[in-house]
C-alpha cells in the first residue's frame, strides 16, 4: 500500500510502498485512514532536524493528526467496533517498570526519554492507506464530528495545558470552579502567541472557558485567520503593528499565555509582561537556531515578585483525548463555520510533496485517503 514517509540517511522525502498491516494481538485494530493533518512537525522532520525510524527500517512513514475507520477489530478488542471513526493518540509508553509515569498511562510525562512516538520517533506514523493499533490508543469520534475530527490531536495540546493551569491555580484560593453557566474563567485574560491550527484551537478553547482572548501574530489584518479568530470573539493583533509593550497595556494584567508559535524571540519577549499570578505555558520546539539575547534579570523578577509560573507540555494523555471529543461537539456547535474553516484543504497524497516541503500555506491542511 501507498504512504507518505521519509529517509534520513538519504534525506529523501516521498511516497512509499508499505506492507499491508495485520492484527497480530487479540486487542489490535485494523485502521483505514481517511485523513491525516500536516503539522509543523512533519515539515520539520521533513528537514531532517528530527525523526527516527523504527529499528530495523530504512524510513519513517510520517503522519500524527489521524481520523480513521475501523475495518476490523481482534477477538479481545470490547469498545470498538468494524465502522467506528477513530482517532489515534501519538506517544507510547516505555519499557521500563520502574517509570511510574508510563506505567501509570501517563506517557506525555515519561521519565526515561525511551518512549516511542507515532510517526515522530522510531514508530511508523499513520500517514499510509491503513494502519493498526492497540484499542487503547483509540478514541472513538462520533460520526457527526466526521469533517472535523481530525482536529482531536492538535487540540489536545490545548485540553491538557488548560487542564493542568487549573490544577496549578489552585494555588490561588480564590480562583473557583465557575458556578452555573458561569465558565471558570471569566474575568480572566489570556492571549495566544500564534495563529496557526494550535494556536487557534487553543484561542477557542479560552473562549469556551470564559477567558477575554487574544491572538498576537504576526500578519496584520485583514487576514484569513485574523477574521476567523474575530469571528468566533477574539481579538487579533498583529506584533508588526503593536510592540510588546504597547499590547500588554491594551490588554492589562495576562493572567494566562498559551504559546503556540515555536519562536523563542517571540516568546521570551512576551514572557517579559506576563501579569501578577500568571501563569505561562510552553507548547512549541524551535529549530535549532543560534542563541538569542533575553533580559534574564527581568524575567526572573517578574517570576519571583509576582508569583509566575512557567510551564512546558508535550503530546497529551487520555483525558484530553476525551476532552478534544467534547470540546469539538462544543465549537461545532457554537462556531460552525469557523471550525470548520481551520481546515484550510484536502489534497491527494500526491500533493504530499507540496504540503511538506513547500511554502506552508494557510492553516490545517490534511491529506485524505478515503
Amino acid at each position: 500500500m501507498q504512504a507518505v514517509g521519509v529517509y534520513p540517511s538519504k534525506k529523501a522525502v516521498g511516497i512509499l510502498e508499505h506492507l499491508r498491516p495485520e492484527i497480530q494481538h487479540d486487542d489490535v485494530v485494523k485502521v483505514r485512514s481517511l485523513e491525516v493533518g500536516i503539522c509543523g512537525t512533519d515539515r520539520e522532520i521533513c528537514t531532517f532536524v528530527y525523526g527516527e525510524p523504527p529499528e530495523g527500517s530504512e524510513y519513517l512513514i510520517l503522519g500524527h493528526e489521524s481520523l480513521g475507520e475501523v475495518g476490523e477489530v481482534g477477538s479481545a478488542v470490547q469498545n470498538i467496533k468494524v465502522g467506528d471513526l477513530v482517532v489515534p493518540s501519538v506517544r507510547r509508553p516505555c519499557d521500563f517498570e520502574t517509570c511510574q509515569p508510563c506505567q501509570a498511562g501517563f506517557q506525555d510525562f515519561c521519565a526515561t526519554g525511551e518512549f516511542v512516538e507515532r510517526g515522530i520517533k522510531a514508530r511508523h506514523g499513520f500517514m499510509t492507506e491503513e494502519y493498526a493499533e492497540h484499542e487503547q490508543f483509540l478514541y472513538v469520534a462520533p460520526q457527526h464530528l466526521r469533517d472535523i475530527a481530525v482536529l482531536v490531536e492538535p487540540l489536545t495540546i490545548a485540553e491538557k495545558a488548560l487542564a493542568h493551569v487549573w490544577q496549578m491555580q489552585l494555588r490561588l484560593p480564590w480562583i473557583k470552579e465557575g458556578l452555573g453557566d458561569v465558565p471558570k474563567g471569566t474575568g480572566l485574560k489570556a492571549v495566544v502567541l500564534g495563529a496557526g491550527s494550535i494556536g487557534i484551537l487553543g484561542a477557542m478553547k479560552l473562549v469556551s472557558e470564559g477567558f477575554e482572548t487574544y491572538v498576537y501574530s504576526r500578519s496584520k489584518k485583514p487576514n484569513p485567520k485574523a477574521e476567523l479568530v474575530e469571528a468566533v470573539g477574539i481579538k487579533y493583533i498583529s506584533n508588526l503593528e503593536y510592540s510588546v509593550e504597547e499590547f500588554a497595556e491594551m490588554v492589562g494584567n495576562i493572567d494566562l499565555v498559551y504559546e503556540a508559535v515555536g519562536v523563542s524571540r517571540v516568546a521570551y519577549d512576551v514572557l517579559r509582561v506576563l501579569g501578577d499570578n500568571g501563569i505561562f505555558v510552553f507548547t512549541g520546539i524551535p529549530v535549532p537556531n543560534p542563541p538569542i539575547e533575553i533580559d534574564a534579570d527581568l524575567i526572573m523578577r517578574n517570576v519571583v515578585l509576582k508569583n509566575q509560573l512557567i510551564v512546558g507540555t508535550v503530546n497529551a494523555d487520555s483525558a484530553a483525548f476525551e476532552a478534544a471529543l467534547a470540546d469539538l461537539d462544543v465549537f461545532l456547535d457554537r462556531w460552525p463555520d469557523a471550525i470548520r474553516s481551520v481546515i484550510t484543504g484536502r489534497f491527494g497524497i500526491e500533493d504530499c510533496h507540496e504540503l511538506l516541503l513547500g511554502k506552508a500555506q494557510g492553516i490545517k491542511n490534511v491529506i485524505q485517503f478515503s
